[in-house]
């Protein structure tokens, strides 16, 4: 099996790009580190490059951005790919705003690129495009709400299981990193339905791992267990810091994407993360690194919400757990934390 594996030094591209090595023949992984040019040095992917090259066998690194349409082509040009697993991206909701040619350059137009090129070029591969929550904007925060001691929380017992894929797209405020990846989606999709290839976007939660150059702008668990063990300061931004995200453990992606290739549907949408299992708030993301590195954690509010954020966000995992029912979470809330923990203080 031969495999294209975009953002590849990033959280879930990396991940991928692990899991597959002993079970591909070749993983050509593209990335060119934008992530240090949105993010700075602590958004520098390199040292997980690194690590990838020194870990795996199979695995080919590519410097290559994705926007540029010629040498994705090119690309294809000398590679017929099995599976394309698509990750890369501009990912913060935040710096979008300052940078939206870049955002809808890399989020939707280079999302064209590689379908284009697979296309016309390996037609049968199966394209796994990691999407996220975001292409719902704000609609999520219209649900009736109920606030709790330390979480916002659903009021209507029908999303006792979360958010599922039902929920609008449009008709909502989305961030312009939202309606980049909502572009993105959608061509996803279409190009599922229009020319019959095996498209799949997995809708992202609160995507996770050791692996994360976790930066405030992005990358909220891995971020806030790094300022707490540096002894910083956590700026909440809003609804009182009760703000709900399910956080899925990015191996259990990967496993995900693996049960998808063996069955892969045309055109398919499923949310993904951690589900209700996985959820907590920023209040008791706070609770639980202080219990894990029993450091206190310090925080500065401001009343100021981020424009478009989710106040509770849990995916609903029925649907893909009904079509894939191999799969379901293995890295519990517990278990993330101690990893990152792990991570950080070790590199």
């Amino acid at each position: 099996m031969k495999i294209l594996v975009t953002g590849s030094s990033g959280l879930i591209g990396s991940e991928v790009v692990e899991f597959f090595d002993a079970k591909a023949s070749q993983i050509i992984g593209v990335d060119n580190n934008m992530r240090a040019d949105f993010f700075g040095p602590k958004g520098d992917t390199s040292w997980n490059l690194k690590r990838l090259q020194e870990k795996t066998r199979h695995f080919e690194h590519a410097d290559l951005d994705i926007r540029d349409r010629s040498a994705v082509m090119k690309l294809f040009d000398d590679h017929s790919f099995e599976l394309i697993v698509h990750c890369a991206a501009q990912p913060s909701h935040d710096l979008a705003k300052d940078r939206p040619f870049d955002d809808f350059d890399v989020n939707a137009v280079g999302t064209l690129n590689l379908l284009e090129a697979a296309r016309r070029h390996c037609p049968e591969t199966v394209f796994v495009h990691m999407s996220t929550n975001k292409v719902y904007g704000d609609a999520p925060n219209e649900l009736a709400m109920k606030e709790l001691e330390t979480r916002w929380e659903y009021a209507d017992e029908a999303y006792a299981d979360g958010i599922d894929e039902a929920m609008r797209i449009d008709r909502s405020k989305h961030s312009i990193f939202g309606a980049s990846k909502a572009a993105a989606d959608i061509m996803v999709q279409e190009y599922g339905r229009y020319f019959d290839m095996k498209t799949t976007c997995l809708r992202g939660g609160c995507l996770t791992g050791p692996h994360h150059s976790g930066v405030e702008l992005h990358g909220f668990l891995n971020y806030l267990v790094k300022v707490n063990l540096e002894g910083g300061v956590y700026k909440i931004f809003g609804y009182k810091g009760k703000q709900v995200r399910d956080n899925i453990h990015s191996y259990d992606v990967a496993r995900a994407i693996e049960e998808i290739y063996k069955n892969p549907r045309c055109g398919e949408v499923y949310n993904i993360g951690g589900g209700r299992g996985n959820s907590c708030s920023i209040l008791e993301a706070f609770q639980r690194i202080e219990a894990v590195s029993g450091k206190p954690m310090k925080s500065e509010y401001v009343e100021q919400n981020r424009s478009g954020d989710h106040i509770c966000y849990i995916s609903d995992l029925t649907k893909l757990k009904t079509h894939y029912p191999n799969w379901d979470i293995t890295k519990s809330l517990d278990m993330i934390f101690e990893e990152i923990a792990a991570s950080v203080q070790n590199r």
